[in-house]
């Protein structure tokens, strides 16, 4: 087996690529079937585990989001977007991404 990319597999007839855009794009083919958890987060709150024991059916928990605010969108524990809960079908939520946060790379 061979680690030689063949560039004409991946280019257009007629177009010329540069090679290190074939090559980083053929790269990335191989991280699609990573699995990654997407988590939308309304808001949060903060409690004393005597206030979370005495929580039963039907008690409100105060959230630190206000109605029509964006919520957070995670993947893999990492903010990535904001936006906003929609209807899908079969009355289950989704989300809409509205903004995408720039990563704080902070090295």
């Amino acid at each position: 087996m061979t680690n030689e990319l063949d560039l004409t597999e991946l280019s257009e007839p007629g177009v010329v690529q540069d090679p290190t855009m074939v090559r980083n794009a053929h790269d990335l083919g191989a991280v699609y079937d990573i699995p990654v958890t997407v988590s939308a987060v309304l808001g949060k709150a903060t409690m004393q585990v005597s206030q979370l024991l005495k929580l039963g059916r039907g008690a409100v928990v105060e959230l630190d989001r206000k109605i029509g605010e964006a919520i957070d969108i995670y993947v893999n524990n990492r903010l990535v977007a904001r936006g906003e809960v929609v209807m899908v079908a079969d009355n289950r939520l989704g989300v809409t991404m509205t903004e995408i946060v720039k990563a704080d790379r902070g090295l």
